[in-house]
């Protein structure tokens, strides 16, 4: 049983099924995860809009599942897919290209 957190939410690790990149993290609702399985497209729980959000309704760069697995605690999910291109509403591949320097700190 997956174990969502007290707003009924769980993160979900995107990661390119065919590379192994990491793509993004988004967030997943019961509701998000039924429609996914359903249609084979990546959907989320947008938690500043609070609303059901289909990847790539917008830009057309959808997300197509090809796996999903849960961690070993079951509050985590790892989805594999296949983008239809940028993932990153920058336009870059990945959301994870900005690295981490002396300048960012943790408060």
């Amino acid at each position: 049983m997956l174990k969502f957190d007290d707003k009924g939410l769980i993160p979900a690790i995107i990661q390119d099924a065919g590379t192994g990149e990491v793509l993004m993290l988004g967030y997943m609702n019961n509701e998000s995860l039924k429609r996914t399985l359903a249609s084979g497209d990546i959907w989320f729980y947008s938690r500043s809009r609070q609303e059901l959000w289909h990847k790539g309704e917008t830009s057309g760069n959808f997300l197509r599942l090809k796996s999903i697995t849960r961690d070993c605690d079951s509050d985590a999910l790892l989805i594999g897919a296949e983008p239809t291109g940028p993932v990153c509403h920058t336009g870059n591949r990945t959301c994870f290209f900005q690295q981490l320097d002396g300048e960012d700190t943790v408060q």
